[in-house]
């Protein structure tokens, strides 16, 4: 029993190429326009969450260098204890030496003990004052990020807020626009995104306007005119490079 033949996709004419690339470019236009009202709120929001997380890591980061001086403080303090036990004990031994040896060897432990506790007590005062340093610079961090923190959430309602309300018509614009791209071959696709990206209004398919192109708006000799309204083939503008389309078939009235 032979086989059904599978049905291939019909070959689209030019001039269904062209219409089915102009609505694409309408689809995506809507959709730049959506873009654009939300204006730079995406890039603002993105901003500030960085800067948020930045200042975040930063207070952990200097909390945990006060945390560290703290234990150091209290490091130097036991120091500062047994040392004092050391020349109090050293004293008491010099009540009970034999020798004027003994008495100057006790005499040069209390006094390199009664150093140790100078330069213990130095370095309490050092440690001491950047943690007071460090302190007031967690107090000015968290307030630049509770401010920053008002400033996002606000921001966020804003960009939310625009959204919501377009992000329904957008979805649907994507989804038509989806479906158009299936019917469009993807070389000539391609070519058309290629274009557009590189365009700074986005376009990557325009009509003709006064004998010129709808794009960059050079002359078109009056020969190449004819081949675009014959739809015969894909006519692009030698200048900018964008795809041409007649103003009938693009349902524009002039």
């Amino acid at each position: 029993m032979a086989k059904e033949a599978k049905n291939e996709p019909k070959e689209l004419t030019v001039e269904q190429k062209l219409k089915a690339l102009y609505q694409l470019q309408t689809m995506l236009s809507e959709i730049d326009k959506i873009k654009t009202l939300r204006g730079e709120l995406p890039l603002e929001v993105q901003d500030l969450e960085d800067e948020v997380a930045g200042l975040n890591t930063r207070i952990e980061k200097i909390k945990l260098e006060i945390s560290e001086l703290k234990s150091s403080i209290a490091a130097k303090k036991i120091e500062i204890e047994a040392a004092k036990a050391s020349v109090e004990k050293y004293k008491a031994q010099q009540e009970n030496v034999r020798n004027n040896r003994e008495f100057d060897f006790l005499s040069k432990e209390i006094e390199f003990q009664t150093l140790e506790i100078e330069l213990c007590e130095k370095r309490i005062k050092e440690f001491t004052a950047d943690e007071k340093a460090k302190s007031e610079e967690v107090a000015n961090s968290i307030e630049v990020l509770e401010e920053r923190e008002k400033d996002l959430s606000v921001k966020k309602n804003e960009l939310d807020e625009i959204i919501s309300e377009t992000k329904q018509e957008e979805e649907k614009l994507r989804e038509k626009a989806k479906v158009l791209e299936t019917t469009i071959e993807p070389r000539l696709l391609q070519a058309f995104k290629r274009i557009r990206k590189n365009s700074r209004n986005g376009l990557g398919i325009v009509y003709v306007q006064r004998d010129a192109c709808g794009g960059c708006f050079n002359k078109i000799p009056p020969q190449r005119q004819m081949d675009i309204r014959m739809r015969k083939k894909i006519i692009v503008c030698e200048y900018c490079g964008r795809v041409m389309i007649d103003p009938e078939l693009a349902g524009v009235e002039l």
